[in-house]
């Protein structure tokens, strides 16, 4: 299956889960993402870099992890450090990426697709550091064996449905080298 097909059954599926429930929809083809807060017209968008599955599955995973208020903002309130970053705030940067990663990583492994750790500091031509990535295993083994954030573990869940026959795979170390 294509990556075009998977994102536009991700994107039946996401809808069907959250728009009922929390006004959200999934749009890809964006040319930056980003998180637009619902108003009175429209629902809340998680909007992914044109038609690329990692993006979209990188913005879902922020939206699981963002809480009720941070929703009700754009972007979740958060600002966004530029590429070029120094090293403290890279280090910055990882430590609040842990969690939105290793939800990331579990979607992608429910829906086939090969996730790609990221240091988002291309300026720097970083690659994620070893703490960062032995984090985020951590964090996802951590997840996988107690459950996801209540969002992420209703896509989850919709997803192996779809990719997996239902079933979860066993957290392999074949897996979690996948990286």
């Amino acid at each position: 299956m294509s990556e075009i097909d998977k994102l536009k059954q991700i994107k039946t599926l996401f809808d069907d889960l959250f728009m009922p429930s929390l006004n959200t929809c999934l749009v890809y083809g964006a040319e930056e993402p980003f998180y637009k807060a619902a108003d009175a017209h429209h629902p809340a968008q998680i909007m992914s870099r044109h038609d690329y599955l990692s993006s979209a599955l990188h913005e879902i995973a922020h939206w699981c992890i963002a809480g009720k208020q941070r929703r009700l903002q754009d972007d979740f309130g958060y600002w966004y450090e530029p590429d070029g970053r120094s090293n403290q705030q890279q280090a910055l940067f990882e430590q609040v990426e842990v969690k939105p990663q290793a939800v990331e990583w579990a979607l992608a492994i429910a829906c086939c697709h090969r996730f790609h750790l990221s240091a988002d500091n291309l300026g720097q031509q970083a690659k994620p550091s070893e703490s960062f990535h032995q984090a985020v295993v951590a964090q996802l083994q951590e997840y996988w064996h107690n459950g996801l954030p209540e969002r992420a573990q209703q896509l989850f869940e919709a997803l192996l449905g779809v990719f997996r026959q239902g079933k979860q795979p066993l957290l392999t170390h074949q897996l979690l080298e996948q990286v």
